[in-house]
């Protein structure tokens, strides 16, 4: 399915690169495992061939599965049943868990519509950082665009402005001058 050099997504990890296929002897049989190292962290991870599947190990998405990315991030119209914070985190955990960058897609839209409306725990906070990593970090390579235009792509849609820290150059000037 995959070969070296070849890009691909593990659940809840993100993109990784295939390195390498080894052969190990495990309990007495042969086993041959995808070497994969995670794009963001450098983690290197051993995925056994025959179990591709079941782990959720799946190729970079198609630029047509793009368009329906962002048309679940642009969905609005979407209802919460009342639950509890650690409820709610456990249900997309799940989700992520999954592999599927539309169920990603759609854990890190109710995140974000669900802070319009009231403060995220910290848990969902972390969640949500995760959820635009490895959504960024795909939607980036999938597209052949810098991670910082995609996430400020999300971002836009979510109304998310930019957090200015310190001032802008011309209003340090423009308070100098007025004294």
């Amino acid at each position: 399915m995959f070969k070296v050099g070849d890009l691909a997504v593990y659940p809840a990890h993100g993109v990784g690169l295939i390195e390498a296929i080894e052969e190990k002897e495990i309990g007495g049989s042969t086993l041959v495992f995808y070497v994969m190292r995670i794009l963001e962290n450098d983690m290197k991870i051993m995925i056994p061939k025959n179990n591709t599947e079941t782990v959720g190990l799946r190729s970079v998405i198609s630029k047509k599965d793009v368009e329906r990315v962002y048309s679940i991030l642009e969905e609005k119209d979407i209802k919460f049943t009342p639950q509890t914070w650690n409820r709610r985190y456990r249900e997309y955990m799940e989700r992520i868990k999954t592999g599927s960058i539309f169920d990603l897609a759609a854990v890190l839209r109710d995140l974000y519509i669900l802070q319009m409306d009231k403060p995220l725990s910290f848990g969902e906070r972390k969640m949500l950082e995760t959820a635009k990593a490895l959504l960024v970090k795909e939607l980036s390579i999938a597209r052949n665009r810098k991670e910082e235009e995609v996430e400020k792509g999300i971002e836009s849609i979510f109304g998310v402005e930019d957090v200015q820290t310190e001032p802008a150059p011309e209003m340090l000037l423009e308070m100098k001058t007025d004294v």
